[in-house]
């Protein structure tokens, strides 16, 4: 009886499969074939292990740059989780609470594990190594991640991203007038002379335009935008707030912080601070508390947006 119903299962599964190929003009036997003939896959095939561990190449011969790039790329590959999940979102049909619960669940997860295991950086280099070899790296700097910009332009409305001093007024400008605005500009310019450094003018070089015209395309389709497609009586309405309200610290308080606890124990010297990778002015860039990165501010109370940030700086920087 049982082989009778493993060949009845069988049977039931190839005439499927010849519905499914006849509705594309295909001829099932010749895939058969194919399958036949084709090598079993393997592991370390699908994952494409052997190009993935050639593609870390260290300038200098100080082992803990490793650490460096192995890190930052794992990074981006997160990014590109979060980007991939958003992208599923950020559209005119998205409007399932379920599934946005789902995938802004996970996208926080994704920053969750990044911000956790960023004690790898901080904690997992020699601090002598990193200052030299950091000098190899210039003018290249973690600023130049596309795919953070990205996720940015995705998660909120864009004239969020601009700079707080002038955003109100930029509120209803284009979206040309407004990226020439955004927070992370002011992140890099020169110490001194106040000009944008190289590490900038390389980035918006190549990003610049593809940046625009992304935010044009989400004009209205954020997930922000989504969210307030929801009426408030769903029974998880309350559940996406929270998780949006997560996103929010998990993008703009714990990300950069984690960075700025980094930089501090890396960068800084007293009397004097070492210029940051780049020449990026981590000092006013990195703290939410000078930029007052809010995705969401209609979510948070005048209280909680006035100490943006501050309680995390107390505990993780400052130690009170």
């Amino acid at each position: 009886m049982l082989n009778m119903a493993i060949e009845a299962d069988i049977e039931q599964k190839i005439r499927l499969l010849q519905e499914k190929y006849a509705a594309m003009g295909q001829d099932l036997s010749a895939y058969l074939d194919g399958l036949l003939h084709a090598e079993y896959i393997t592991y370390w095939d699908y994952i494409h292990l052997d190009t993935l561990l050639t593609l870390q190449h260290p300038k200098t011969a100080f082992p803990d740059e490793k650490i460096f790039i192995v890190y930052h790329q794992i990074t981006e590959l997160y990014f590109s989780l979060a980007l991939h999940e958003l992208e599923q979102m950020c559209t005119d049909s998205a409007s399932d609470p379920s599934f946005l619960l789902a995938r802004t669940t996970r996208v926080n997860r994704y920053f969750e594990a990044l911000t956790h295991s960023f004690a790898i950086m901080v904690d997992g280099m020699e601090k002598e190594q990193f200052l030299q070899f950091r000098m190899s790296l210039l003018p290249a700097s973690g600023f130049q991640s596309a795919q953070y910009r990205q996720i940015e332009i995705n998660a909120a409305p864009f004239h969020q991203l601009v700079s707080a001093s002038v955003r109100d007024a930029l509120m209803h400008a284009s979206i040309e007038e407004q990226f020439e605005h955004l927070y992370w500009k002011n992140g890099a310019t020169e110490l001194g002379s106040g000009k944008k450094t190289l590490t900038l003018i390389q980035f918006e070089k190549k990003y610049s335009e593809n940046l625009v015209r992304l935010a044009s395309k989400l004009k209205g389709k954020t997930l922000w935008d989504v969210f307030t497609r929801i009426p408030r009586n769903h029974e998880l309405w309350n559940d996406l707030k929270q998780a949006l309200r997560w996103l929010d610290v998990n993008v703009n308080i714990n990300w950069p912080l984690v960075h700025y606890k980094s930089a501090v124990r890396y960068l800084h010297r007293n009397p004097e601070h070492i210029a940051a990778t780049g020449g990026t002015n981590w000092q006013q860039y990195l703290p939410p508390r000078f930029q007052k990165r809010v995705f969401y501010p209609e979510l948070w109370t005048q209280e909680e947006l006035d100490n943006w940030g501050k309680s995390w700086v107390e505990q993780n920087v400052l130690n009170r």
